[in-house]
């Protein structure tokens, strides 16, 4: 039986980095901190390939201009995360609108970029024939993007990743912030909306009838056992 592979993807260079420091490096990726960079491959060189690797060690990174950048994902912020999905899964048990992935979908949005938002909403018609992609990279980008932010994020880091949100196609995504228990709401680079935490989500155009409160992801996450006796 024949195995697919994986197709290489050209890297595009970092541009003007010839002369570059570690410091100019740490910049153009937002000024995150600098263990979440990774050294080998050498920064500008990586490719789809060592994104796997990394994968297979237990290092969960994104491709960013041939640079491989570990995603900052907390516990606590992927619990978060993993209720989202639930929720989500529920309703679409009821409204066949297409399929749901989590922190470990790679994605691959444009030439040599690989983003992995932390749940990801993908409608049918992403999917010919409702076959879902079987290579660990596809070529696919959501309809939805949600992203829990961490301690580890940055603002640059993070509007750096929203302008290749939606130069991919992306139409909806959310900047949820559980310590400042609100969510950014975004239907475009220019056009945001802070949702507090007792208004709703909606998924608008993009999953008609889907709402959930991000105090209702919180209650969820921060449930105490009940107690004995």
């Amino acid at each position: 039986m024949a195995i697919a592979t994986q197709p290489t993807t050209p890297t595009p260079p970092l541009p003007g980095s010839e002369d570059w420091s570690l410091a100019d490096l740490q910049e153009h990726l937002g000024g995150i901190p600098l263990n979440r960079i990774r050294l080998h491959p050498p920064p500008g060189t990586a490719t789809e390939k060592d994104v796997i690797e990394a994968d297979r060690c237990d290092h969960l990174c994104e491709l960013i201009d041939g640079t491989l950048v570990e995603k900052a994902m907390g516990w606590y912020e992927s619990r978060l995360a993993a209720i989202l999905i639930h929720v989500l899964e529920s309703f679409l048990e009821n409204h066949d609108l297409g399929v749901v992935a989590g922190e470990g979908g790679m994605l691959r949005l444009m030439a040599g970029q690989v983003r992995i938002p932390d749940v990801g909403y993908f409608s049918w018609n992403k999917f010919p024939n409702r076959e879902l992609p079987q290579q660990p990279i596809p070529d696919l980008v959501p309809d939805l993007a949600v992203e829990v932010l961490s301690r580890g994020n940055t603002e640059a880091e993070m509007q750096r990743k929203l302008r290749d949100y939606f130069a991919a196609g992306v139409r909806l995504v959310w900047f949820i912030d559980p310590r400042q228990r609100y969510t950014r709401v975004f239907i475009a680079i220019d056009q945001m909306s802070l949702v507090g935490e007792s208004e709703p989500l909606s998924g608008g155009a993009v999953l008609p009838g889907f709402a959930v409160t991000l105090g209702e992801i919180l209650a969820r996450a921060d449930r105490q056992p009940p107690r004995e006796g």
